[in-house]
């Protein structure tokens, strides 16, 4: 049974996956049984957006346990550092990372954030790897809007799949100016740490209990609410972690829960948006 949500369009020219994917960062770091089998039940529940990274330590070959058999299942993304980011560094560090993932392609493939290389030939090295079957798409993950802007003059319109970026209840900057750059030129947008890091509201808090009475209302959980909060607009995605089976099936529950006006407006009132910062936030 698939209950992750209805599928949407990732990135200008992608294929249509659930809303609701699966994070590794820190995955390696727990029970490697446990956080497999968490994998494979959420590819089983409809979360088929797995994504990983090169710095994330053991995560890459993780995940290509948890996948053997069923790669053709899953949108896998991974992501170049950016001290590996020039022309030759890009396409070596993707060898790798396929190498890890045990795999002949990945569907997207991320800039980390951005360093010392020039974009232009992070892009080029993305392209000789789209055009050689290496990669399917390529986006970027902590860029801000004049970033993206520059990147686009760079690249060119269609190209850019998407932007992933630090998106919570707590940390909501990325709707000033990020998310209505990215929904107007058809890039998406990936949320990660989308319960904070270690900053999920308490029960007893203000915010907490405001969670748990809409999450009453619908029959979920204040975590599920979080998660459709934040994907409530069609261009968003979110990669939350599980380190369990159970925790998996409870993210993937959350892609069919929507959530009313009044709803929506009681969240934005608990975790206002705040103003736009100098910066964007990354973790």
């Amino acid at each position: 049974m698939v209950v992750s949500g209805d599928t949407r369009s990732f990135g200008p020219a992608g294929p249509k996956i659930a809303p609701i994917g699966q994070g590794t960062w820190h995955i390696d770091r727990g029970d490697r049984a446990s956080a497999i089998a968490a994998l494979r039940r959420g590819l089983d529940l409809g979360m088929t957006h797995i994504d990983t990274a090169e710095m994330y330590g053991d995560a890459e070959p993780l995940v290509a346990e948890a996948i053997a058999g069923r790669r053709d299942e899953v949108f896998l993304v991974s992501k170049v550092l950016p001290s590996n980011a020039s022309r030759s560094g890009t396409i070596s560090a993707c060898d790798r990372s396929l190498q890890r993932l045990k795999t002949d392609r990945l569907d997207c493939y991320l800039l980390h954030w951005r360093g010392q290389y020039r974009l232009a030939d992070t892009v080029a090295a993305f392209e000789k790897l789209v055009a050689a079957g290496k990669i399917l798409s390529w986006g970027v993950s902590n860029f801000d809007a004049g970033d993206l802007q520059e990147l686009l003059k760079i690249a060119g319109p269609g190209k850019i799949a998407c932007n992933q970026v630090l998106y919570h209840l707590h940390e909501r900057v990325i709707e000033h100016a990020v998310i209505p750059w990215c929904e107007a030129h058809g890039v998406a947008v990936t949320a990660y740490s989308p319960f904070g890091h270690d900053e999920f509201p308490a029960p007893q808090s203000v915010e907490g209990r405001v969670l748990q009475s809409i999450a009453d209302r619908h029959g979920a959980t204040p975590r599920q609410v979080a998660l459709a909060f934040l994907i409530r607009r069609p261009s968003v995605f979110a990669i939350p972690k599980a380190a369990d089976p159970a925790h998996a099936a409870d993210n993937a529950e959350a892609g069919t829960l929507r959530l009313s006006d009044d709803d929506l407006a009681a969240i934005d009132e608990a975790f206002p948006r705040g103003p736009e910062p100098a910066s964007l936030p990354m973790l």
